[in-house]
């Protein structure tokens, strides 16, 4: 097969596209195979993503919006219209990327994958009910319908309580003193101080002193007697007035403190108020189903000895393995009489169940539980569990768009996750995905590398072809890790033994169970195991808590910025597992706890790489000393685009306006009175080193370290940014536009920058997740460099590559799930390589070898 394919004069069997220039693509051309498994490769930022998702599939979805009804179109989401002359012999197009969606709450992989469907017929027709129970339908065994919820909880499992020890923290206090906390303050509490007076209420003596009757009522009542007002008379006087039946000052409406409390939450419309109610608010588990969301009658119905919400709650590892039992010869339903009706629906229902979990724990997610919410997923497993689900479709003729199937997932399931992919393309359709993991890039049938650099460095296809055909593409980077030998940064380095230990013992939460681990301080440690076997329970969640509440560390959490997201609703939300366990190490040498995920940086395009990491603080504060602003007396602030002073009055500093168009995408067009630049004309008057605000945020961070300022702060700034490899990310680029693995990049860009301090523990989550390797060999001479200066790195990571360069490596295993949870083995990359017992270790064997 040639550059251009195979392909026939009609063009069927391949994808032309012309002329595509989204964002930094720059007028490709490009002919693409049909029914193969086609793999975009490229360092980040060098624009695959924009030609598979931005261009392809985008156009893809646009012709097929085409097809469908106005009315329809509006109810859609849709991502706009490629920049692109052509795209001829496209296929209609499914995208699985990893962004997630606005999902429910309620929303869980049983639901997300159809099976909960399933496994509600099958308790209907086969499941054993108590003596004398009518026969329910599916309906009444889902916790979303009226028909199966509990009546109480409305199907969530959990209750909003005001519990009477938050009402009142200290009941040693009078009423007058404050006992009720949780009333409001200034006037409208001194209103309702003053009803109780009027309603015979002592408020000079101790609350724990008052009948129990009183506080009961007050605490809990839910009527809402009117109550005159006496103003500025003592207790006497009001009771006095009372009696002698003299008009009050005004008549006043009572609430009771847990009915204040929780209206004020559902109803406020200040967030401030909202907040300080929630503060006296907990989420308790709902007394009429026990937390399980279902109505009794559902809950009663067993299969195998199971209710539904038991079933529910399994791996689906283990609940393969229960109904594969129901297939044997011999089985009979427990607590049943085995009609054979009811047998034939038993193993029809679970052949069609088995079938659908197949995939799935094909794909490394046995370990998942079907009422786990899609929320709790992390976005590969989000992406794997839509691609099992896509399978089970059938679909023919499709094209199949991913964006890096393999993140998350161990080298020991990536073979699973290869045949999937495979099993899609034999079936009919073509699979086109955005890849990093050199071992799937090497079982693709077609090679597309995007290149050669970043931003605008990149946009053109360096190579598109059969593998092979990569070894000749001098410009491309891929090819150097896929055939060169090792580069000389690569070369090993002499492992670190420490300078001490940190040691956790007990730990227990999720599948983790009474471990006991030591992590070496001042040294590079990688975290391994199969998929679900409690990496990121042990390092991000177990790890930072005992900390916190063992050693009296100050955790950050740098990638808690805030994103614009509305504060979850603490109804919706289950309550989150507790660790137990202690942490022990020398005393001083942890001071300072940070964890950098790969969560957005921000998700309006306000938020950008030059406000997030501070860099734009600094710039401003530089532009507002130039001679000009100061003669016009412009303060830094007068160069924030999120102010009045100096941003553009038309599109109040967005730079670009909304365009409605009913039924079709919105478009954002530039500002006509700004062109796009958010600013007024008279900020932008004012220049530094002979550029405007607006000039610099558009700026690359490489060219704005090469010509801005020799200003010492930016410099250190722009020096971080360019140490993680960000040199081509414009500082003004919005954080919506910057993948995953850019915006875990910015964070830590924005954490180096501050002063170096030894006694810091960094938390990283699968950091080389998205990252071509050569941006991932820059990370981690990064990381080791922090090492160097004496802090401590811990990591979980699946990259052998990555593994094999750290000082110690912690293998979790041996499976994942219940079967997880525990030390496999431990020691040095070479020392795990060596053991017979770790899933991990032939990989990071080979790994080592290379």
């Amino acid at each position: 097969m040639d550059a251009q394919g195979s392909a026939t004069q009609d063009g069927l069997d391949r994808v032309r596209v012309r002329g595509a220039r989204e964002h930094n693509l720059r007028g490709v051309d490009l002919d693409i195979p049909r029914d193969a498994l086609v793999a975009f490769t490229g360092i980040s930022g060098s624009g695959k993503s924009s030609l598979a998702f931005g261009t392809i599939y985008a156009e893809s979805q646009r012709r097929y919006f085409e097809s469908v009804a106005p009315y329809a179109r509006r109810l859609m989401s849709q991502v706009g219209v490629p920049d692109v002359d052509a795209i001829d012999g496209l296929p209609p197009a499914v995208a699985l990327p990893q962004q997630r969606s606005g999902g429910s709450a309620r929303s869980t992989v049983g639901s997300a994958t159809s099976i909960s469907n399933v496994v509600r017929m099958l308790y209907s027709r086969v499941g054993t009910y108590p003596p004398g129970a009518p026969m329910l339908y599916a309906e009444d065994f889902s916790t979303n319908t009226v028909q199966g919820a509990c009546p109480t909880c409305h199907g969530l499992g959990q209750v909003h309580d005001v519990p009477e020890s938050l009402m009142v923290p200290d009941a040693s206090l009078t009423i007058r003193e404050g006992a009720l906390a949780a009333w409001p303050t200034a006037w409208h509490g001194k209103q309702l101080r003053d009803s109780l007076i009027s309603l015979g209420y002592d408020i000079d003596v101790p609350w724990r002193e008052l009948p129990r009757e009183q506080r009961d009522w007050a605490l809990y009542t839910d009527e809402s007697p009117q109550v005159p007002i006496y103003t500025d008379r003592g207790p006497a006087e009001v009771r006095q007035a009372i009696a002698d039946g003299t008009p009050p000052r005004y008549m006043s409406t009572f609430q009771g403190v847990r009915r204040y409390v929780l209206g004020t939450f559902a109803g406020s419309k200040s967030a401030r108020m909202r907040e300080r109610a929630a503060s006296f608010i907990v989420s308790v588990a709902c007394p009429e189903c026990g937390g399980r969301r279902l109505k009794g009658e559902a809950l009663a119905v067993t299969f195998e000895g199971l209710a539904i919400t038991e079933l529910a709650a399994m791996p689906l590892d283990d609940v393969a393995a229960l109904l594969r039992g129901v297939l044997e010869p011999d089985w009979r339903p427990s607590g049943g009489d085995g009609h054979p009706e009811q047998l034939l629906a038993a193993r029809r229902l679970v052949t069609d169940l088995l079938a659908r979990l197949s995939p799935i724990i094909d794909l490394g997610l046995g370990s998942l539980s079907l009422d786990r919410t899609t929320a709790s997923l992390s976005s590969g497993e989000l992406q794997r569990m839509r691609l099992a689900t896509q399978v089970l479709s059938q679909l023919f003729g499709v094209v199949f768009v991913l964006d890096e199937p393999s993140a998350g997932l161990h080298p020991a399931d990536t073979e699973s996750l290869l045949g999937i992919l495979r099993r899609l393309r034999d079936s009919g359709n073509s699979v086109f995905f955005v890849e990093h993991s050199l071992d799937v890039i090497r079982e693709a049938d077609w090679i597309v590398d995007i290149g050669p650099g970043a931003g605008s460095e990149g946009g053109t296809v360096v190579h598109s072809g059969p593998l092979e055909g990569l070894r000749d593409a001098e410009e491309s980077v891929t090819r150097r890790y896929l055939f060169d030998a090792p580069q000389p940064s690569r070369e090993r380095r002499a492992r670190r033994e420490g300078d001490g230990a940190l040691e956790l013992s007990g730990v227990s939460r999720h599948n983790v169970r009474d471990l006991s681990v030591a992590f070496p301080l001042g040294a590079l440690t990688a975290v391994t195991g199969v998929s679900g076997s409690g990496k990121s329970t042990l390092v991000v969640q177990a790890l930072p808590e005992l900390l916190r509440a063992s050693l009296a560390s100050e955790v950050d959490d740098a990638s808690a910025a805030d994103d614009g997201a509305a504060p979850a609703d603490p109804l919706t939300q289950r309550v989150e597992a507790e660790t137990a366990g202690r942490a022990h190490g020398p005393a001083g040498r942890l001071r300072r706890v940070v964890q950098v995920s790969q969560r957005p940086i921000g998700r309006t395009s306000r938020s950008n790489v030059a406000t997030y990491t501070g860099l734009f603080d600094r710039v401003r504060a530089l532009f507002a000393a130039t001679p000009e602003a100061r003669r016009r007396r412009y303060a830094a602030s007068r160069f924030s685009f999120n102010l009045p002073a100096g941003r553009c009055p038309t599109c109040k500093g967005e730079g670009t306006m909304e365009v409605e168009l009913l039924f079709l995408p919105t478009v954002h067009a530039p500002c006509t009175t700004c062109g796009g630049t958010r600013y007024n004309a008279e900020t932008l008057e004012i220049e530094l080193d002979g550029r405007s605000i607006a000039d610099v945020l558009a700026m690359s961070v490489r060219d704005a370290r090469a010509s801005l300022t020799d200003d010492a702060e930016v410099n250190r700034h722009l020096d971080a940014l360019l140490d993680v490899g960000l040199g081509y990310v414009a500082l003004g680029q919005p954080a919506t536009e910057l993948s995953g693995g850019e915006a875990q990049r910015v964070k830590l860009a924005a954490e180096l920058q501050r002063g170096q301090r030894g006694d810091t523990l960094y938390l990283l989550d699968e950091p080389t997740s998205g990252l071509h390797a050569a941006d991932a060999d820059r990370l981690l001479a990064h990381l080791h460099r922090l090492v160097d200066g004496g802090s401590t790195v811990i990591m979980v990571e699946h990259d052998m590559r990555i593994v094999a360069e750290a000082d110690w490596v912690i293998d979790l295993g041996p499976g994942s799930g219940d079967a997880g949870g525990q030390v496999v083995a431990e020691g040095t990359p070479e020392q795990v390589a060596t053991s017979a017992a770790s899933r991990t270790a032939p990989y990071l064997a080979a790994a080592l070898a290379r």
